[in-house]
């Protein structure tokens, strides 16, 4: 199973159901906005360049308002037919490495961000060994900012520790940084929500009370 075209799939037929002006967990972001996204991150490379250099933001910011606004059926299926027939992401190895946690994750912004949701879906087993490869992976670069070592256990998966840096954002204080690590329990999707700063990742902390509050407290994600 290619988990990264299921997703895909999934998050399209739910776009449809909620619509183009639904909300996200993104910031900011409707479903409009986040089906934009995908289509530039897909095959825009020349505007996608501006999620990380500042001085192209402004086209990037430009052409995304221009995709959001168009007809919203049609933006959906440019989501659901993927990268272009020239990119490396529709050779299934390099969809699998760059798509499986994005699609579940912005999935899961859409459905989360639904009036009363409470309870995540249940994901084949084979699906959370998948993402529990992308939280190995990713883990690091999306918590640099942790105010203490993290240490992800993955329900009937395993464990790794993580992200040792302090944050920038907590205030300045004599005592050094917690150096006891916080243990974050979960499903290998929650713990990678988690990671990307989704406060509606259902997880559990354990650890030392000082290293529990400044985790809870600390922003995750690019």
């Amino acid at each position: 199973m290619n988990y990264a075209r299921s997703e895909r799939t999934a998050l399209c037929n739910t776009f449809l159901r909620v619509g183009p002006q639904a909300p996200t967990l993104c910031d900011g972001w409707t479903t409009a906005d986040l089906a934009a996204h995908l289509v530039i991150r897909d095959g825009r490379p020349d505007l996608a360049v501006g999620m990380l250099l500042p001085p192209a933001r402004g086209r990037l910011d430009r052409a995304s308002q221009a995709l959001a606004a168009a007809d919203w059926p049609a933006l959906v299926e440019k989501v659901r037919s993927g990268p272009p027939a020239w990119s490396p992401a529709r050779l299934r190895v390099v969809d699998e490495f760059v798509n499986t946690g994005e699609f579940y994750v912005h999935h899961e912004d859409v459905l989360r961000a639904e009036d009363g949701w409470s309870t995540p879906r249940e994901l084949p087993a084979a699906q959370q060994r998948a993402l529990w490869h992308v939280v190995q992976r990713m883990a690091t670069p999306l918590t640099l900012r942790s105010p203490a070592p993290l240490e992800f256990v993955a329900t009937a998966v395993g464990s790794v520790v993580i992200g040792r840096k302090q944050t920038r954002t907590m205030p300045a204080r004599k005592q050094s940084a917690p150096t006891e690590p916080v243990t974050v329990t979960g499903p290998p999707g929650e713990l990678l929500l988690f990671a990307f700063g989704r406060t509606k990742a259902v997880v559990d902390l354990a650890g030392p009370d000082e290293g529990v509050a400044a985790v809870r407290l600390a922003t995750f994600g690019f």
